[in-house]
């Protein structure tokens, strides 16, 4: 596993926070049709999204890109067959990257809105819309990719 030059911790509630945030921003942008959540990462986002826009329709696009902390090629495992084109869709992930991704769900839904709550500069111009840009060097830790756990105060860990 490679190392990030820095980590960004995201809480249950600053996740959620953030993507009320992205839909009270994506209100002026509908009504729309349905919502499609890139999987895995845009699974709660897209829940909590569906929520603040009333929208029952909510399917997935399955793309898996990362393994661990490794970009791979991306293999599309799930298209988004409810949403025809896109037209009239919101298509939500919880982050855009380099962008490889998005360009994928763009090339399958060329016309649905594409939404995010994380963008990092390489990816920034594949998304409509996004809450908060973090620097590229930066890897974000989502509440479902950590656990609270115990850490020693500081007095006790000694200089470091």
């Amino acid at each position: 596993m490679r190392m990030a030059a820095h980590y960004y911790t995201v809480t249950w509630d600053q996740l959620h926070r953030d993507a009320r945030a992205l839909a009270w921003r994506l209100m002026a942008n509908g009504p729309f049709s349905g919502i499609v959540a890139v999987t895995r990462g845009g699974l709660i986002p897209a829940a909590i999204i569906a929520r603040e826009l009333d929208l029952r329709l909510v399917e997935s696009v399955c793309i898996v890109t990362y393994q661990d902390e490794q970009r791979g090629e991306p293999q599309i495992t799930k298209p988004a067959p409810a949403a025809g084109d896109g037209t009239g869709f919101l298509i939500v992930d919880d982050l855009v990257d380099s962008g490889t991704t998005a360009r994928v769900v763009r090339a399958l839904l060329p016309k649905a809105h594409f939404a995010c709550i994380y963008a990092k500069p390489a990816g920034r111009e594949m998304v409509d819309s996004y809450v908060t840009e973090v620097s590229q060097d930066t890897w974000i830790l989502f509440p479902w990719d950590t656990e609270p756990q115990f850490i020693e105060p500081l007095a006790r860990r000694g200089s470091r």
